[in-house]
């Protein structure tokens, strides 16, 4: 075989993998699309949801899904940044760096159910908290935060070198270097690990399921009071999210329409993370032009 049919054969099957995995991209938007779209309606979006009558929408489990995803983040990122800052500029080559490294992998690729138990043990019963927004978005911070870690590590150590020394060369110290010059090159690559990490949050259901809880308290949206049990900002209540809900509606759903809600919710669920993934690289793409005075 010559190097021109081999080319040819190489990239033909490269075009057949991409063209396969957007075929199953399209299908699998399309037929929860197809099926979920007809169900949502304004009522669907603000009424709270119904364990034994039909019509119910899913108010609540939508602002808990958004609310523990702010929570987790506001976690995850600054830790995640922060480890990968260290893994990169600070921790010197040898066992110790190595066996952090290998802790970060294992973590990395723990299952999300048992993330959920050790969860279920740490910030539930050890706290005494009961099932609460905050142990949901504690678990999912330990869930989340090796990817963030990793991602921010490598896209540090892809920055080019001569900026680095040409910051030091000037007298700027270490940390303005990494600062103004190192995380502002790094920050496409690190935003996007972010966004892959939030997506996995917004979709969690099985470390939710032993952590956030499967119900949630009758909510006043009037009451900004975060230390009321009624109050949709108390970090200390029980909080079912959409992609539990989803999970408990074909489970256990006692409900007539549970094939229309649960449509509707699975709808609900990816557009909302089309919605966020568009917004965030929209914001990140300002943010980033703003911080390295590009247009």
């Amino acid at each position: 075989m010559n190097a021109k049919s081999a080319d040819r054969i190489a990239s033909f099957i490269f075009y057949l993998i991409a063209f396969i995995i957007i075929s199953i991209l399209v299908g699998l938007f399309y037929y929860i699309l197809v099926n979920g779209l007809k169900n949502i309606s304004l009522g669907f979006l603000t009424t709270p949801s119904s364990n034994v009558r039909g019509g119910g929408g899913i108010r609540d489990q939508l602002f808990n899904s958004f609310y523990i995803l702010f929570i987790t983040m506001l976690i995850a990122v600054p830790l995640g940044v922060g480890g990968g800052i260290y893994m990169a500029e600070y921790a010197k080559p040898g066992k110790v760096t190595d066996f952090i490294r290998s802790c970060v992998e294992v973590l990395a690729s723990l299952p999300s159910i048992v993330i959920g138990m050790f969860g279920l043990l740490m910030f539930v019963n050890l706290t005494g908290w009961g099932y609460s927004i905050l142990g949901g978005a504690l678990a999912l911070t330990v869930f989340n935060l090796p990817v963030i870690v990793r991602v921010s590590e490598d896209a540090i150590r892809t920055v080019p070198r001569e900026l680095k020394e040409a910051s030091l060369a000037l007298g700027i110290t270490h940390w303005h270097t990494i600062k103004t010059v190192i995380l502002p090159s790094a920050f496409p690559t690190i935003l996007t690990g972010i966004i892959l990490a939030s997506g996995r949050v917004f979709g969690e259901a099985a470390a939710l399921l032993f952590t956030a809880g499967l119900s949630t308290p009758r909510l006043d949206y009037a009451n900004w009071n975060p230390f009321s049990d009624r109050s949709p900002l108390n970090i200390f209540r029980p909080a079912e999210t959409l992609a539990v809900h989803i999970w408990s509606v074909n489970t256990q759903g006692l409900i007539p329409d549970v094939e229309e809600v649960s449509s509707g919710s699975s709808a609900v669920l990816v557009i909302s993370v089309l919605i966020f993934n568009l917004l965030a690289r929209w914001i990140g793409s300002l943010i980033h032009r703003k911080i390295t005075a590009t247009k």
